[in-house]
């Protein structure tokens, strides 16, 4: 028999190909049956493609990480709308000297600053007077005036801030969760918290991308007013708690034999996670967010306002172990009536972020925890022209400031210059990228090798760039 008639003998078709015996037959349709019911259960995620190289031992234990750390945690405190930075943290008496007139080059006319700028502390930093509070505690934060960032537009410059990309990349939160995990594994180690809507960019700005979904950030609108609604169906109203420890245990046995006989399912695992890491908030979360738990001094101390509850919740997750915890302070985007609004939104954060400070210290929490306030960018030094008689000022991604505390951090001192009308930095500049790489080493990483594998290649959160800012590190 020649090489071509084996072929075709063995690739006939045959009748009993055809057929399956009965026990053939229910073990086939029983595991396909099997298939759809984890399908109903777990969502489409479960039969979604998995990235190559994803880490199927994805989990929140604690870890070490490989360099000496200054901080164990982080807490992001975003302004987003683009503080204008030359009327906070980078005063420019030339801009107040040309107020009204032309600037060559910059092609508007000079608005300087309503604001007095006044030194604060031992180290004289110069603060404006809309941060009375924030500004004696300037011997404890480094102002680093010359930031910088791609595109001045609000969506895409807040998903830069949080990711590091412009495109669908994890979240610096998430960044920091895959490297170090969580110091309690009954709540989640990475925490959003949004006062109402959800912002520009949505959530992008805390997801975990290619990263295992256990490292996603979970949001929480802290605008709501009870507390069952503010942890939106964290209990089951219908099902006891020991009934529910059961149904998971059975989930996990299934999964167990799932693995054991296929192969693991990243997205399965993450889902468990999930599952799991929702029946352990229903007594730990809820304690967290529990304001009514705190003595009448502190909750004065913080102020008994939206932000000063965002605050305070803040600091009870970090000393709960949450390692990243996101704070939404925004309503800066004045393109017009700067004078009366700014203020205003400044003595929203003024007095809470001040008390955050006070209370990390007087807890020995404040030396490990890395704080972090800053916008996506900043503010021209020239009047927004749609301002008419009450000005404002437009988007500037060529220059702002971010104030860092805590954390490892060298208080009292201003790293990085800008020109001296504001437009842009000049000395010590600071993209994003060497923001991130920064609060990176600041934890005890190296930038350059907390990656992750995805699609045949390693990813980072700095991407190919990015420099330490080794004088702002104490």
């Amino acid at each position: 028999m020649n090489q071509s008639d084996k072929y075709k003998e063995e690739h006939a078709i045959r009748l009993e190909d055809h057929f399956l015996t009965r026990r053939q037959f229910l073990q086939r349709a029983g595991m396909g049956f099997g298939a759809l019911s984890l399908a109903a259960l777990f969502g489409n995620e479960l039969f979604a493609p998995t990235a190559r190289g994803m880490d199927t031992e994805a989990n929140l234990l604690p870890r070490t990480p490989p360099l000496p750390a200054k901080a164990r945690r982080v807490v992001h405190i975003f302004a987003q709308g683009a503080p204008s930075h030359v009327d906070t943290w980078d005063p420019k008496p030339e801009l107040n000297r040309l107020d009204g007139q032309e600037i060559p080059g910059l092609n508007g006319v000079a608005y300087g600053s309503p604001f007095k700028f006044s030194p604060k502390g031992k180290s004289g930093i110069p603060v404006s007077e809309v941060f009375p509070q924030i500004g004696e505690m300037v011997d404890d934060l480094c102002v680093v005036r010359s930031c910088y960032t791609d595109i001045p537009a609000h969506e895409v410059a807040t998903v830069m801030m949080n990711t590091g990309s412009r495109l669908v990349r994890p979240s610096l939160g998430s960044w920091v969760l895959y490297g170090l995990g969580s110091e309690n594994q009954n709540m989640p180690g990475f925490i959003s918290l949004r006062p109402g809507s959800t912002p520009p960019g949505g959530t992008a700005n805390w997801q975990s991308a290619f990263l295992p979904g256990v490292y996603q950030g979970v949001s929480i609108n802290t605008k709501i007013p009870t507390l069952n609604q503010l942890i939106e169906n964290i209990r089951n109203p219908v099902t006891p708690l020991a009934e529910q420890r059961r149904q998971l245990d059975l989930v996990h046995q299934l999964n167990e034999l799932h693995s054991q006989t296929l192969q693991k399912d990243a997205q399965l695992e993450s889902r468990l996670e999930a599952f799991e890491m929702a029946f352990k908030m229903q007594t730990e979360a809820t304690d967290a967010f529990d304001l009514n738990k705190e003595p009448a001094s502190i909750r004065e101390m913080y102020g008994r306002t939206a932000q000063g509850n965002q605050m305070l919740i803040a600091r009870r997750l970090v000393e709960r172990g949450v390692r990243f915890v996101q704070v939404w302070a925004g309503g800066w985007d004045h393109h017009q009536d700067l004078e009366e609004r700014l203020p205003e939104r400044a003595k929203e954060i003024d007095q809470p972020l001040a008390a955050f400070i006070k209370d990390l210290k007087q807890r020995n929490l404040f030396d490990e925890t890395l704080i972090v306030w800053g916008g996506e960018f900043g503010r021209k030094p020239t009047r927004d022209r749609n301002g008419g008689d009450n000005p404002g000022r437009d988007h500037n991604s060529k220059a702002f400031t971010t104030v860092l505390a805590g954390g490892g951090v060298r208080g009292g001192m201003v790293h990085g210059k800008t020109d001296e009308f504001g437009n842009a930095g000049i000395e010590n500049k600071v993209h994003i990228h060497d923001l991130h790489a920064t609060i990176l080493a600041l934890l005890g990483f190296d930038h350059k090798k907390l990656t992750y594998r995805y699609n045949g290649r390693d990813f980072r959160l700095t991407e190919t760039a990015g420099e330490i800012m080794h004088p702002v590190i104490a």
